[in-house]
């Protein structure tokens, strides 16, 4: 049975939760099971916020992540709160814009990353969370690089309609990400 427990954090209003909705609504439209769990609150004001993701090929038990395969960190707090949580050989990815220091483990893979430096260069900085999702959906496919536009789709609003492309392109452009 193939299980994948993500966990992505950051900042209330870098994504995270947005991110997190996406790599659902991906798995459900690829007939897994699937949990999304996001942790808001005060974070909605500038704390840290996150979001937990399994996906799986049997029912989840439980949507509570306590020691995930994949951390998307995407602030120092988030990295610093989550990095020893992360299973021996799992993955972390880093933005490495906003996060100066390296991971201090060395029984996990790690990708840097400056999404968003990257997503500024696109004319979208609000979308790191979706240059990392796609690093993620690269290196660890645990949903798969086809239809992307489809799942996007389901989580980008249809008054927001506009920016179903640029969100699209944000994910392309990490998923090309060399390194």
């Amino acid at each position: 049975m193939a299980v994948t427990q993500i966990l992505i954090a950051g900042f209330g209003g870098q994504g995270v939760l947005f991110a997190g909705k996406f790599l659902a609504y991906k798995a459900l439209m690829e007939e897994k099971q699937l949990s999304w769990l996001p942790s808001y609150g005060p974070e909605m004001r500038g704390g840290t916020a996150n979001c937990s993701v399994t996906i799986s090929d049997e029912p989840i038990g439980s949507p509570i992540i306590t020691n995930p395969d994949i951390l998307i960190a995407m602030n120092l707090p988030s990295l610093e709160k989550f990095e020893n949580t992360v299973v021996p050989g799992g993955v972390i990815f880093v933005e490495s814009t906003l996060i100066e220091r390296k991971v201090k483990r060395d029984d996990v893979t790690v990708y840097y990353l400056p999404a968003t430096k990257i997503a500024q260069e696109l004319g979208a900085p609000g979308l790191a969370n979706m240059v990392m999702t796609g690093k993620l959906i690269r290196e660890c496919p645990v949903v798969s690089h086809d239809h992307l536009e489809d799942a996007l789709r389901k989580v980008v609003s249809s008054r927001h309609a506009d920016l179903l492309d640029i969100n699209l392109k944000a994910i392309e452009t990490g998923y090309s990400v060399n390194g």
